[in-house]
């Protein structure tokens, strides 16, 4: 399903620069990926940054690890980003003057509504109506944003540019070509967690961040169960690359069958339990 909405949905909107290159695709059949044996001779990278948060999670990315070495892969273990830290930074800083700027492009196509037409008019709202709109967190992160300039400010300049050299070029880009590999593996995070009002919504220790930084492909397929709750597995690589991706994840889904039909369960009266 996924290929086949990507082979209608590819191709460049003139709203949006960042996706001109993608006029080169347009016409390509993504379904033509879907190769059952598309694991094998395929280097697959294991990025062992993201393991750790939950040992469930680990044994099945090492369960994975053996079944895609079954299916024909070479495995590189591990293949670690070296600056999956330091690009965290300057991208949050990209992500706060964006946030502020896209918002206010959003609320102007869609006509303002409500009268709201800048991220200040929400954050306002926000405050008039704080019992209903902020009963337990506040808008540290819109309050954040606000704070910041125009797109054409310095800070958000050399933010993006570092963001993007560190995810690209030393990133990804640098970690494929040394050891030559079709796509980067990493459990796409842990199992979901409860958002308590002590602890708010915690880390998730996800694997989609470097991907999402680049403006690379990432394609995310079931990887089996902990206590019940669904696991991933999250497959990367280099720009472009959305073909491969789908013919080893797609292989890797064939090989492994982890996908259980979604139960219907009742409600949990958790203030009760």
């Amino acid at each position: 399903d996924a290929a086949a909405m990507l082979t209608a949905l590819v191709g460049p909107d003139p709203r949006d620069p960042m996706s001109t290159p993608s006029a080169d695709f347009v016409g390509t059949d993504y379904t033509s990926f879907l190769d059952e044996d598309g694991l094998r001779g395929a280097r697959i990278g294991v990025e062992r940054s993201y393991f750790g948060a939950q040992p469930g999670v680990d044994q099945l990315m090492e369960d994975a690890i053996l079944s895609m070495a079954a299916a024909g892969a070479t495995i590189v273990d591990p293949a670690n980003i070296s600056t999956r830290v330091s690009m965290g930074a300057p991208s949050f800083q990209v992500l706060l003057y964006e946030l502020k700027a896209d918002l206010a492009a959003y609320l102007e196509m869609s006509g303002r509504p409500n009268g709201m037409a800048t991220l200040a008019d929400i954050i306002a709202f926000n405050e008039a109506d704080s019992d209903r709109e902020m009963p337990y967190f506040g808008q540290e992160t819109f309050l954040e944003a606000e704070g910041k300039g125009p797109l054409t400010s310095s800070e958000y300049l050399v933010s993006k540019e570092l963001a993007r050299r560190l995810s690209r070029d030393e990133g990804i880009d640098a970690l494929m070509e040394e050891h030559q590999l079709d796509a980067i593996v990493a459990p796409t995070t842990r199992p979901a967690w409860k958002i308590d009002l002590v602890n708010r919504d915690v880390s998730s220790n996800g694997s989609s961040g470097p991907a999402a930084i680049a403006g690379y492909p990432s394609i995310t397929v079931p990887n089996g169960y902990v206590h019940g709750l669904p696991a991933g597995i999250l497959f990367f690589g280099r720009a472009w690359s959305e073909g491969v991706l789908i013919r080893i994840a797609y292989a890797y889904e064939q090989a492994t069958r982890h996908r259980q039909a979604a139960k219907l369960l009742p409600t949990l009266d958790l203030a009760n339990l």
